[in-house]
């Protein structure tokens, strides 16, 4: 082989090599990052991720947030979280309300035995409740419990709409049913007033609701979910109950979640989650559930602006379009609005009528 050949041959060995490395580093490039990359990232500092425009900028201030948001440990994403809230009673604000006349007490077995198969009527949720013998306190019925009185109730309305003549009838029926079978005589409010009263809470609700989103999208590499879960942990989330949705918890116990992240639960639940790439995710607040005094959205401008550096990220609309903070300053400017209207309503943000009503 002359030295012209052997050159050759050298060269092309070189060029091939060259070939295969390239590509290896583009498959690298274009996998998802995983909790275990993570793991050794966290042993170097990390490399500053540019900003796109300084001005706008939010920089997180998580020292700030509410002690109870951050976690003593990584929950794993099938963790549960607390257990759910009691329901809130019967509210003369946003109920139809029937007082039912008892001749004398009666057990909690009996009221248990006759209760209705349901507890909706139409698309609104329907209750009954005892006068416990004891504390003289509204509950719902129980087992061993004596009652000296009951009333039954119906939502006025809730996001599927206002109760209407339909379902107040309905309503009726199932009231009247119930109280023949445990001997008690109801007092009907007047249908028409009812139901326009529902109406009018109904139009209050349809201006007042308000459910924000942001939508956090990779730059360049795409997330595995082990990696979101890892990072959404050191920021006081929590595994949902569902698949591909962690929450972070209130302060205090049975509130509702302040916020919730979410991606593709197909994704959480493949074979092998760590290689299921994912390159956008949810970030909302439900704003009527949860208190003022939570700052939700505060909280929700750390958060995006933390995942987002963290993860090479950036924060945007359901369209796509980047969020600036002039925009998400009007934001807050016009929930500061929202929250007293509701307050001024009695239906303050995160109370137990507001969560009902909004729901």
């Amino acid at each position: 082989m002359s030295n012209l050949q052997l050159g050759l041959a050298i060269l092309g060995g070189l060029v091939l090599a060259a070939v295969v490395a390239y590509n290896a580093w583009v498959t690298r490039q274009s996998a998802p990052r995983t909790a275990r990359e993570r793991q050794v990232e966290a042993a170097e500092p990390e490399a500053p991720v540019a900003a796109t425009d300084a001005d706008d900028r939010i920089e997180p201030v998580l020292g700030d947030m509410p002690a109870a948001t951050k976690p003593e440990a990584e929950p794993t994403l099938g963790a549960m979280v607390s257990a759910p809230e009691k329901r809130p009673g019967l509210d003369a604000l946003i109920d139809v309300i029937a007082p039912l006349a008892l001749e004398a007490e009666v057990s909690g077995d009996a009221v248990l035995a006759a209760l209705p198969a349901t507890r909706r009527v139409g698309s609104k949720p329907f209750a009954v409740e005892g006068q416990n013998e004891t504390t003289g306190d509204w509950e719902a019925p129980r087992a061993g419990q004596r009652y000296r009185a009951l009333q039954a109730g119906v939502q006025l309305a809730n996001r599927s709409g206002a109760l209407n003549d339909i379902e107040f009838s309905e309503y009726v029926v199932k009231t009247q049913a119930f109280a023949d079978a445990i001997g008690a005589a109801p007092d009907f409010p007047d249908m028409r007033a009812e139901v326009s009263r529902a109406r009018e809470l109904d139009a209050f609700a349809s201006g007042h609701d308000a459910q924000l989103g942001f939508t956090l999208r990779a730059r360049r590499a795409a997330w595995s979910p082990g990696y979101v879960a890892q990072h959404a942990a050191k920021l006081g989330f929590v595994a949902g109950a569902l698949p591909g949705r962690m929450v972070l918890p209130g302060s205090e116990a049975g509130q509702a979640p302040i916020l919730s992240l979410a991606f593709d639960p197909q994704a959480a639940m493949a074979d092998d989650p760590e290689q299921s790439a994912l390159r956008e995710l949810a970030l909302s607040l439900e704003v009527t559930h949860v208190p003022r005094s939570e700052q939700p959205f505060v909280q929700m401008r750390q958060v995006a602006q933390a995942l987002a550096e963290a993860m090479d990220g950036v924060i945007t609309d359901d369209a796509g379009q980047p969020l600036s903070r002039d925009v998400m300053d009007q934001i807050g400017a016009d929930l500061e609005s929202l929250y007293d209207a509701l307050d001024a309503r009695d239906l303050s943000a995160g109370s137990a009528q507001a969560r009902r009503l909004f729901s």
